[in-house]
């Protein structure tokens, strides 16, 4: 059995869950969000607990199990708290700043990017290099988060770039300059 899988999903108080067939849908104080599961494995609500189970061990409901429990569990918690990714721009000249809903770097590229956040995703600029995405969507969150860092990664040398919070840069040693 799946270690993830066989844990059950706890419901918070305040949030609804709707089952019709494979398709299930989490209401919260955030918002509301429906995802279709796959047929292979069993989704059970019973009082405020969601059990998931498999119908054999084939490789594929294995790996199935445990998946859609960390889905239904994301899904929940995105209702009721959120996800949120902070970023860090490093570098002489690096800035954010919103226009309306549209986010502005300035990363050194010879113009400004301009990026839309996706639906559902919030973000904000507190300082001028400091980024903080939000949404309930764990995966929408992260995926707008790893787009805005690609525009300038990280460099190992100067640590220059748009980084995670708490990532942590693996700097290298320039050239030395000895002649032989």
């Amino acid at each position: 059995m799946s270690r993830i899988g066989r844990k059950p999903v706890t419901i918070p108080n305040g949030v609804e869950i709707k089952q019709e067939g494979q398709c299930i849908t989490v209401k919260g104080p955030k918002g509301t969000m429906s995802r279709e599961f796959r047929p292979e494995i069993n989704i059970e609500i019973e009082g405020n607990t969601i059990n998931v189970t498999r119908h054999s061990d084939q490789p594929l409901h294995r790996s199935l199990h445990g998946l859609t429990r960390s889905l239904l569990f994301n899904m929940v918690e995105g209702v009721t708290n959120g996800f949120s990714k902070n970023l860090d721009l490093v570098g002489v000249g690096y800035r954010a700043s919103l226009q309306g809903k549209k986010l502005v770097l300035a990363v050194g590229k010879s113009h400004p990017v301009e990026m839309e956040p996706l639906e559902g995703i919030e973000v904000e600029v507190p300082a001028p290099n400091k980024i903080i995405v939000k949404g309930i969507d764990k995966e929408k969150v992260g995926t707008f988060a790893a787009d805005i860092r690609e525009q300038r990664p990280p460099e190992p040398y100067k640590g220059k770039g748009i980084k995670y919070e708490k990532e942590v840069i693996r700097r290298k040693e320039g050239k030395t300059g000895a002649k032989k």
